[in-house]
């Protein structure tokens, strides 16, 4: 079942229908959408009306924390300067 343009997440209020969950997103495309038809959206994070939407399908897997060199080492600057 496709979301309703009107349509939102019940723990967050965010839109559902965005071209963020649609399966033809994808930001190494022009305009960020594989299909050809779909009309280039602005916002890709706000509800639209493209008429080629179709929910992607995805596993929700939770964020890891981050273990990099990087962070490891803004950590320790955090901690020099007291923020």
């Amino acid at each position: 079942m496709q979301p309703g343009r009107s349509e939102s997440c019940h723990g967050c209020g965010a839109d559902l229908r965005v071209c963020l969950n649609c399966a033809s997103y994808d930001p190494r495309f022009a305009h960020q959408c594989r299909d050809r038809r779909a009309d280039p959206v602005g916002e890709k994070a706000v509800a639209n009306f493209c008429e080629y939407f179709e929910l992607a399908k995805r596993e929700f897997a939770p964020e890891k924390p981050d273990t990099s060199r990087e962070s490891a080492a803004r950590d320790e600057l955090r901690k020099l300067f007291g923020d």
